[in-house]
């Protein structure tokens, strides 16, 4: 028995090695390396028919992990289903309603102009949806341990879809603030817990900073409330600058590592230290700069070097073969809009360029695409597809984002005068995009996985 233990543990680190030759994601490993220690059992089982300790072991070693009943919808087994499903839903229908107001049609809140509503639901309304989605499944990858699922994910769902329906009736400004607020809490308890149990300290920081956005959202609605003045302001900018932050942290994780094992050929991109160190810094000096005064040339100066170290990084991730996949590029274009951002930040400085044009560049082209292209990605490897043989009307999608982040962000540079007419095109190529994406991915988020396992 030692001796087919013994074997067998190095069959399956040879197994290992080869499945790290193959490019393949973890996701695809996990399936293969179970796979494969199955096949070994039951030849651990007919070896050992005449003794049945080992045979009655074998079998319990079979069953350490019973299947759960997968159902016939999935949408509830895991944070990424629903989440997604949300944030593209909310993404379609709040730039519809943002168009519609733009066109014309009067939106009427009792507590903020339409504009500050629209930019506080694209940060605490479809940017923490993908952030929520993300994290809960990323999470149960690092850990190990089931995150929520079941009725308490629909729970905590439904309480960010209140949290966007509230502000269009006439419920006091108290308990929308409130609900919104405890979506964020008990997604960042929920999302404590297990990295607690596996004491996986090393991702608190990223749970730092939905308390952070917590915060933001608070000194938000005191500030909407007439308690804190300026408080919308220093709100919507910090819960802002807060999401980028998030976008760089796993970025530097997933960005060049989905380019390095998603491309045929074999790619070593380039990271610096020093840029991963002084990165997150230097963006934090930036928004502390921004929110006491946005026009100073310590701002611009802050803004300048943000640009040349993400700059660098985007220079040192870069190969041709992105260009052949839409996976990948709709990732280094979205970086790139945000390295944009910080070059338009410095124009509005030195130059009077628009802030919005800045504005823009960092949450159309940049957070719009980043997420749209990591939904895009995760919900295919998550649902046991092949991340490698995506859906080809992913590249039409992509596209028309792109499409719109151009327009929104460059045409006006070029010509001011159809800045109404820019604005307007840019959002029905976001609607398009999303409605787009939400064509293709809602069977895919809630069915259960091509592989039949729950998750």
């Amino acid at each position: 028995m030692l001796f087919f233990i013994t074997t067998h543990i190095i069959d399956f680190s040879l197994f290992n090695c080869q499945v790290g030759a193959a490019k393949l994601y973890p996701p695809d490993i996990y399936t293969l390396s179970f796979s494969y220690l199955g096949i070994s059992l039951t030849r651990f089982k007919n070896l050992s028919q005449t003794n049945g300790d080992i045979f009655k072991m074998a079998n319990i070693m079979m069953n350490l992990e019973p299947k759960k009943n997968v159902g016939k919808y999935a949408f509830l087994h895991l944070g990424f289903r629903l989440f997604f499903l949300g944030a593209s839903s909310f993404a379609f229908l709040a730039m519809l309603v943002w168009m519609m107001h733009y066109l014309g049609w009067t939106i009427q809140f009792s507590y903020f102009i339409p504009m500050t509503w629209h930019a506080h639901e694209m940060i605490f309304g479809y940017s923490i949806a993908v952030v929520a989605g993300f994290l809960l499944t990323a999470v149960k990858n690092w850990t190990g341990i089931q995150t929520l699922h079941g009725y308490p994910l629909l729970f905590l769902f439904l309480l960010w879809v209140l949290a966007r329906i509230l502000p269009f009736s006439a419920a006091p400004l108290e308990i929308i603030a409130v609900i919104d607020n405890l979506f964020i809490l008990l997604l960042s308890i929920s999302l404590s817990i297990p990295l607690l149990k596996a004491k996986h300290w090393k991702s608190f920081g990223l749970v730092s900073l939905l308390l952070l956005l917590l915060i933001s959202n608070i000194v938000f609605y005191l500030g909407a409330y007439g308690w804190l003045p300026n408080g919308m302001h220093y709100g919507l900018y910090a819960g802002f600058y807060l999401i980028l932050s998030l976008i760089f942290i796993m970025g530097r994780k997933v960005i060049p590592f989905f380019i390095e094992r998603g491309l045929d050929n074999s790619v070593q991109l380039k990271n610096w230290k020093w840029v991963d160190k002084s990165h997150l810094i230097v963006f934090g000096l930036f928004g502390i700069a921004d929110l006491n005064n946005s026009n100073s040339y310590l701002t611009a100066g802050l803004a300048a070097l943000s640009c040349i170290i993400h700059g660098t990084r985007l220079v040192g991730w870069y190969t041709s073969g992105i260009w052949k996949k839409p996976l990948l590029w709709i990732l280094y274009l979205a970086y790139a809009f945000i390295v944009l951002g910080f070059a338009l930040k410095v124009l509005v400085i030195v130059n009077g360029v628009s802030i919005y044009l800045a504005i823009h560049a960092f949450a159309f082209g940049g957070i719009g695409m980043i997420t749209i292209g990591m939904m895009a990605r995760v919900s295919l490897g998550h649902t046991g597809r092949n991340v490698f043989d995506p859906p080809r009307s992913l590249f039409w999608i992509f596209l028309l984002l792109l499409c719109g982040a151009l327009i929104r962000v460059i045409f006006p540079l070029i010509d001011s005068s159809f800045y109404l007419l820019w604005i307007t095109l840019s959002q029905i190529f976001w609607i398009f995009a999303f409605a787009g994406f939400l064509y293709v991915y809602f069977p895919i988020l809630i069915y259960p996985r091509v592989d039949g396992n729950y998750g």
